[in-house]
């Protein structure tokens, strides 16, 4: 086991550059360094753990009361259409998942982002043993989630591990996706499930980046037009003149809209916590992909929309803008993780990206705080507490999910990057006297 001592060493010089320096937005001292080995404990033993698996950690089991989710909910829920509450003895115990399902490459991808934040060179080889694991998604059709699934490992693999097998993984895995744009409508289909016609939900927004990669990788830039379309597509449908989003919009085959909906938020008016940072995240990434300044625009747009619309002191938001204002009211800090990466990247792109650099290094503070950070060896193994995947379905309610890790880890990259840049920047004008 090897440690990039200048990897670490850099972060430990931001931390005490942030520190001192008022004109760089950083939470308290230490965050890093407290963060990075929490996340490099917690995913090195999971990893050990499930090292000779075909599953992979998803999140943690628990249970729901039905007067608690009517009272978020605020009407009658019927039971039938409830995930099942588990045996009271797996409550709080690790659930695994396989590797076909959606949230399947995020494990993989979190162990990437540790070994590139620490340069451990163990956390380098599980991630590829875990990443590996995911090969025979590069088949699965049925589904828009392979971006997720493929992007976030593979993707991450290609940039830290290259080699040619990892560009084939991807470029299949673009096909496939890219098979499901319709350019009648516009949009790439979603769900292969369900009632809809055509489902598009704004979490798609997430997986254009794939198709984006897989136009670099080719110089074909038919995934990168297909991205582009579902982009102003979703633009022009899926949001409300404040800038909350719809999580679900079902076109008819000739492009109208047959309807807009819920599928994990409160209502089908109300603004779903993650569903926001999927969008400020999606177009903040296809306007540096395209150059399209609408797309900077929406962006802008719906980040200043979060600023306004989350209401918590610590900035980790109720698992929607609309659910009830009380203590009981769970978090989700899977949505904060995701806002807080969007928001650093939003920062670069505009004259006065200070303010979302400050919201997003607030989110930081809380989400690397005791609340919200867990203990070694804690929290099912995982990194971050407090997560929500669907309340309407009494599932996963106010516990630690695998892509709340992921983007956690992202967003602290990206926070060092911003502060290495600083460093650099100054360094040059002090050369250059």
């Amino acid at each position: 086991m090897k440690t990039n001592s200048f990897i670490l060493s850099s972060a430990f010089l931001l931390i005490g550059m942030c520190s001192c320096n008022q004109s760089v937005s950083a939470p308290s001292d230490g965050w890093v360094e407290n963060a990075l080995d929490v996340a490099s404990y917690q995913l090195k033993q999971t990893a050990m753990q499930l090292k000779d698996s075909t599953m992979l950690p998803r999140t943690t089991w628990t249970g729901y009361t039905l007067p608690f989710l009517e009272q978020q909910l605020e009407h009658k829920v019927n039971i039938d259409s409830l995930h099942a509450n588990p045996p009271e003895q797996l409550l709080g115990k690790l659930r695994l998942c396989n590797i076909y399902d959606w949230t399947s490459g995020f494990f993989p991808g979190s162990l990437w982002y540790a070994y590139e934040l620490t340069g451990n060179d163990s956390l380098k080889a599980q991630a590829i043993l875990f990443t590996n694991k995911l090969n025979p998604v590069r088949y699965l059709k049925g589904t828009h989630d392979i971006g997720f699934m493929i992007n976030c490992s593979y993707g991450n693999a290609l940039r830290l591990a290259p080699n040619d097998t990892i560009k084939k993984v991807l470029v299949e895995t673009a096909d496939n996706l890219y098979a499901r744009f319709n350019p009648t409508i516009g949009c790439i289909r979603s769900w292969d499930f369900g009632e809809w016609n055509f489902p598009v939900i704004i979490d798609n927004m997430m997986n254009l980046e794939l198709l984006f990669n897989a136009s670099r990788l080719t110089g074909d830039t038919k995934y990168s037009d297909a991205a582009i379309q579902h982009a102003r597509t979703t633009m022009q449908h899926h949001f409300r003149p404040d800038y909350t989003c719809y999580h679900v919009v079902s076109y008819n085959n000739d492009g109208t809209i047959e309807t807009k909906q819920t599928h994990q938020g409160k209502n089908d008016e109300s603004a779903w916590s993650r569903g926001q940072g999927w969008a400020v995240y999606g177009y903040t990434l296809c306007y540096k992909e395209s150059q399209d300044s609408s797309f900077l625009q929406q962006a802008l747009h719906v980040a200043d929309m979060i600023i306004q619309r989350n209401t918590t002191a610590d900035r980790i938001p109720y698992w929607d803008f609309d659910a009830p204002n009380t203590p009981e009211t769970p978090r989700d800090a899977s949505a904060a993780a995701v806002t807080a990466s969007a928001f650093i990247d939003l920062s670069e792109l505009v004259p006065n990206g200070q303010k979302y650099l400050d919201y997003a290094c607030q989110i930081l503070q809380s989400l690397s705080s005791k609340d919200y950070l867990a203990g070694k060896g804690e929290n099912a193994g995982f990194v971050l507490k407090h997560s929500t995947g669907s309340l309407p379905h009494g599932s996963e309610i106010d516990t630690p999910i695998n892509y709340a890790d992921y983007y956690y880890l992202e967003a602290i990259k990206r926070y060092l990057d911003i502060q290495k840049g600083g460093i650099q920047h100054s360094q040059n004008l002090t050369a250059n006297k």
